[in-house]
């Protein structure tokens, strides 16, 4: 068959399973949009192409394929790197394809020249430029490959417009994959491995560190059965939500800077630290060298270059978790830690005590309360996709999983405004799921423009606003970290409920608790998209994350709730 280069993009894309493509078109991606009508492929118009790199990120979280981004050069490209950085860091598997100038051009600061493989050089799995079209089906076939492989994440296909108008003899490439110098994570070391074992069994106070690669592996119920076995307590990563059920009695909820205190004293005093596809970075361990610092670590991760780069690990283990945790489960005796579960129930008790959401709201709206309403009214059961700031470590503190469903979040980068766009990818990866996007104020205005796509696509993504007025997380620094001296943190808000109007889409705002449930309803019974704006409290006790490890700190130096005794709602007891 004789095929344009642009043809050629279509038919790959067909090969490898792509139902949609995330885009925005431009003069150098041109030829290869004029040839979409023929395949059927669904193409969704973003507002801008960072919307497009995050909706195929969120589409990819949601789905467990790779999503597909499309742009033009120069600023079409660029535009979507932080979005490409997102999907990296956080091993999202992901393909752009970007037009590019000419082959005769390229060099010579053409208009709308970037040079897109340097670019994004740190910050892809790999990157193409193709030069020939000959080239162009098998380097398509690679890239999808790459995308999904081993530790999964993002692949740049850079294409000139000569090479898309260039005709070939096309063949779809049929053969496997392989690549020089390229090998996922194969067997496992069983030296390693019957060293891991022995650790483990001879451990009286085990913690097993459950990351995002447990839910990339989908072996989320052999974990569980491992912690039962250990008698092990799990801790979660940000990502790692899902991966083990936070009603779980064995679940101690995310670590880290703004983690449960409980899990953070169970990391600092176990004997055994367990580390399952994560990768030990710096807002989960605190100051490194206070870290741990009685307990052996095994650490199992697919990806080599994070073994012993950040925390010695007593064993490090290359393998995919799918077979791994199968091949561990075998080796592990049935043990009991009585003692140890007496004092991290102790800890619990205390966090309950200084919990916000255990004390009477007394007409208050703050965050903890809405999001907890958020949990109640959908039952858990919601596909939660969140910006980045303190409405985001709420929403992993108070929105609990009890099964492995989505959990969309940019974690490694922190990437604001990636709410929004990704809840419309992962909307149209589950079509038939719920869809939250809880944003905050400052982050909802970066991707807001992306309510134009909701309205083209007729998606019913709801959005829960969280808005204080504020910049909150950089605020809360200010506030306990720099003197309290704000600065570039307050903003000066539209009417979002008129805002969202403007796009047809039914909005509320609550400002008080004893509406929230009712409105939350009202939002879920709508057909189509629907928004809640909460305005809650933006300073103080009342508008703070606790608790929060300051930087430098070690994981148990946590600045917790101010108050030295505060009362549980309903009980009148007091606890320290």
């Amino acid at each position: 068959m004789r095929r344009t280069g642009a043809q050629i993009v279509w038919e790959m894309l067909e090969q490898e399973g792509v139902e949609v493509v995330f885009g925005f078109p431009g003069g150098a991606i041109l030829d290869t949009y004029h040839c979409l009508q023929d395949y059927e492929i669904r193409h969704v118009l973003v507002r801008h192409e960072q919307g497009a790199a995050h909706a195929a990120d969120g589409y990819a979280r949601a789905s467990g394929r790779v999503g597909v981004a499309m742009a033009t050069s120069g600023p079409g490209a660029t535009n979507l790197v932080t979005g490409i950085a997102t999907a990296m860091m956080d091993s999202s598997p992901m393909v752009c394809i970007t037009g590019q100038v000419g082959t005769s051009l390229i060099g010579t600061d053409a208009f709308q020249e970037a040079d897109m493989t340097g670019i994004t050089l740190p910050i892809t799995k790999h990157n193409y430029l193709v030069t020939d079209v000959e080239n162009l089906a098998s380097i398509m076939r690679e890239a999808f490959h790459i995308a999904r492989s081993g530790r999964p994440g993002p692949v740049l296909i850079d294409l000139p417009k000569n090479v898309q108008q260039a005709e070939t003899d096309f063949v779809p490439p049929k053969d496997e994959v392989r690549l020089s110098g390229y090998e996922p994570a194969g067997r496992v070391d069983a030296e390693q491995l019957l060293r891991a074992a022995e650790l483990i069994n001879s451990a009286e106070r085990p913690v097993i560190l459950a990351g995002h690669g447990v839910l990339m592996s989908g072996k989320t119920r052999t974990l569980k059965e491992l912690a039962e076995r250990m008698e092990a307590v799990v801790a979660l990563t940000l990502l790692g939500k899902g991966a083990f059920p936070e009603s779980h009695p064995l679940c101690l909820g995310m670590m880290g800077m703004h983690g449960e205190a409980a899990a953070n004293r169970a990391v600092q005093e176990a004997d055994l630290l367990l580390a399952l596809g994560m990768r030990f970075d710096d807002r989960v361990t605190g100051t490194l060298e206070q870290y741990a610092p009685m307990s052996r670590k095994v650490h199992i991760d697919a990806d080599a270059a994070e073994l012993n780069k950040i925390v010695p690990a007593d064993v490090a283990i290359v393998g995919d978790l799918r077979h791994v945790l199968e091949e561990l489960l075998a080796m592990i005796e049935p043990a009991s830690h009585e003692g140890w579960m007496e004092r991290v129930d102790h800890w619990r008790s205390q966090s309950r005590a200084r919990d916000i959401i255990n004390r009477p709201q007394n007409g208050r709206l703050v965050a903890p309360y809405v999001i907890d309403s958020l949990r109640k009214e959908t039952q858990g059961d919601a596909i939660v996709v969140t910006d980045v700031g303190q409405h985001q470590m709420w929403t992993a503190m108070y929105y609990g999983l009890d099964r492995p469903d989505p959990w969309i979040t940019s974690g490694g980068l922190g990437t604001m405004g990636f709410a929004l766009p990704a809840a419309i990818g992962a909307q149209i990866a589950q079509p038939d799921r719920e869809v939250w996007a809880i944003a905050g104020d400052g982050g909802f205005q970066m991707t807001m423009q992306e309510l134009g796509t909701l309205i083209q696509e007729d998606l019913p993504v709801r959005i829960a606003l969280v808005n204080n007025s504020y910049l909150g997380m950089v605020r809360q620094w200010q506030e306990l970290l720099y003197e309290g001296r704000y600065e570039a943190t307050y903003l000066v808000n539209p009417d979002f409920v008129r805002l969202v109007s403007a796009y047809g889409i039914p909005g509320w705002r609550v400002t008080e608790p004893a509406n929230a449930a009712a409105v939350i309803a009202e939002a879920r019974s709508q057909a189509g998209p629907a928004f809640i704006e909460f305005v809650v409290a933006s300073e103080g006790d009342d508008g703070n994350v606790y608790p929060m490890v300051p930087p430098g700190a070690a994981l148990h130096e946590m600045i917790r709730r101010p108050e030295a005794s505060v009362e549980l709602a309903g009980t009148g007891e007091e606890k320290e």
